[in-house]
């Protein structure tokens, strides 16, 4: 394996260089401010016409090149922020450090962390095209968002009138055999509240319970595989060990980000002396039993035992028992799959966030769905089972889906252009992740839309790659595309 240095050397160089540059910045959702002014420097370097809205979103404006200037304005459009994860094992602090970038062979990684290729990628290839003085395009306008990965607060905040384009080129698909034309709509659903805590039993013995090594991923775009969730695993042994042992919950710590499937979870138990043993020989047969089902999966899955310190309170019985089975019954994974596209997801639920500790609790969820109704249904349905554990249930971050548009000039131009550069067809398909499209897309409704990029794996998750090949010939594309963008309507 070869370090960052090596990454710069990487063809097309444009690219590449402005992607390392663009990861020594850090960059999490919510906390954009440096990479705000990042690009928002870099436009104004350039000589370009750059404007910040109100709510941080860069807007660069290029004329276009000599012979471009009767063709149709495109907006360029990728997000600036990333989903920051790390391994447990792994030291780096994501305030501070530049992502820690590796090839090997065709792909390039982090070194324990999320990469950054979602969105960064995307918005390193709008850089080049800004600074290249030597690529045929239409006239330009790159529009940078912020806050796509917990919210897209950015893309909903975006007014109408700011952008004067009739296409758009959005960045953020993460294959490059696919032209996506819709994406599911989302809304974030919390569950909180607060308990009673109880002594702990004379004569027990206290266990750190510890579910690791899932693979994760994206909580939309691989929803489908059927990977492990660790919340929903850590339940399932808690529950199951409740109803065989006097166990006793303490705290329950699992998952991140919404957008994440969760790949790890700790829970702090104690049960009686008596009955330790029996104790760790079930989490050695649920071992076996749950690395037998996720063997294709979650190959590194595994679970660890190991003896704490005796906590001073538990959670109060009652409570206990009611909030197992609250989250044991809370949908999780593919809910329904569309019946108008074949192997589309149309609806889904990812429990992202479980934590219990000290007398309160938080679960967080993201719904997915590319039917509006369907994703207001199944969030009620999680609701009203929190509910029953009389919880708190806020609902926030709506935002709605893309609906597709197969007819669209833009659409017919680059599967066409596909074919005639790759001698096959693209797939062109509607995806469950949430992209910004459909947000913009409500304030410029006459505005066509596609979404595409290279080939992304692991995103949201320290095993995210992106292939070195594939951006060669994602970049490619897009070059092309941009020779043959048609001609802009005369106006009379």
């Amino acid at each position: 394996m070869t370090t960052t240095t090596s990454v710069r050397s990487l063809q097309p160089e444009a690219l590449w260089n402005n992607f390392a540059d663009l990861n020594a910045v850090p960059r999490p959702s919510k906390q954009e401010e440096r990479v705000i002014k990042f690009i928002k420097e870099f436009g104004q370097n350039l000589g370009l016409d750059t404007t910040e809205d109100e709510a941080g979103n860069i807007i660069i404006r290029k004329p276009p090149s000599a012979g471009m200037e009767n063709r149709q304005t495109i907006v360029l459009q990728s997000h600036l922020d990333m989903v920051h994860q790390k391994n447990a094992d792994t030291t780096f602090n994501f305030q501070t450090q530049g992502i820690d970038m590796l090839v090997d062979g065709d792909w390039v990684k982090a070194n324990g962390t999320t990469l950054g290729a979602d969105n960064g990628v995307g918005v390193a290839t709008i850089m080049a095209l800004l600074e290249a003085t030597d690529i045929a395009h239409p006239p330009l306008e790159a529009l940078f968002t912020i806050d796509e990965e917990t919210g897209m607060t950015g893309a909903l905040a975006l007014k109408g009138g700011l952008l004067q384009a009739s296409i758009m080129l959005n960045l953020d698909t993460e294959d490059d055999r696919e032209l996506t034309i819709g994406c599911a709509g989302g809304v974030d659903v919390t569950a909180s509240g607060n308990y009673d805590m109880a002594p702990v039993p004379a004569g027990s013995k206290a266990f750190k319970v510890s579910v690791k090594g899932l693979t994760g991923g994206h909580s939309g775009m691989d929803i489908h595989v059927g990977r492990g969730n660790a919340n929903k695993l850590m339940n399932r042994l808690l529950y199951q060990a409740s109803k065989q042992f006097s166990l006793r919950l303490c705290t329950v710590d699992g998952g991140g980000l919404r957008n994440a499937i969760p790949r790890e979870s700790f829970a702090e138990v104690v049960v009686p002396a008596g009955e330790a043993g029996a104790f760790e020989g079930f989490i050695d047969e649920q071992t076996a039993v749950l690395q037998a089902e996720y063997s294709s999966t979650d190959p590194k899955l595994e679970l660890l035992l190991q003896t704490v310190d005796v906590p001073n309170e538990v959670v109060s019985p009652a409570f206990q028992a009611n909030f197992l089975r609250a989250v044991y019954a809370c949908p999780n994974g593919i809910y329904r799959m569309s019946p108008d596209i074949q192997n589309l997801v149309q609806t889904s639920n990812n429990v992202a966030r479980v934590l219990l500790k000290e007398g309160s609790y938080t679960i967080q969820c993201l719904t997915r769905s590319s039917v509006d109704s369907e994703k207001e249904d199944l969030a009620s349905a999680i609701a009203a089972t929190f509910e029953l554990l009389g919880a708190n249930i806020k609902r926030a971050g709506s935002y709605p889906g893309w609906t597709p548009r197969p007819g669209a000039t833009i659409v017919k131009l680059m599967s066409d252009l596909y074919r005639d550069l790759f001698a096959e067809a693209p797939h062109v398909n509607a995806c469950h992740a949430g992209l910004e499209c459909g947000i913009i897309g409500a304030n410029y409704p006459d505005m066509e839309m596609i979404s595409f990029g290279p080939n992304i794996r692991g995103a949201h998750s320290p095993d995210e790659t992106v292939q070195i090949s594939s951006v060669q010939k994602y970049w490619h594309f897009l070059l092309e595309t941009l020779k043959n963008i048609p001609l802009a309507e005369k106006t009379v």
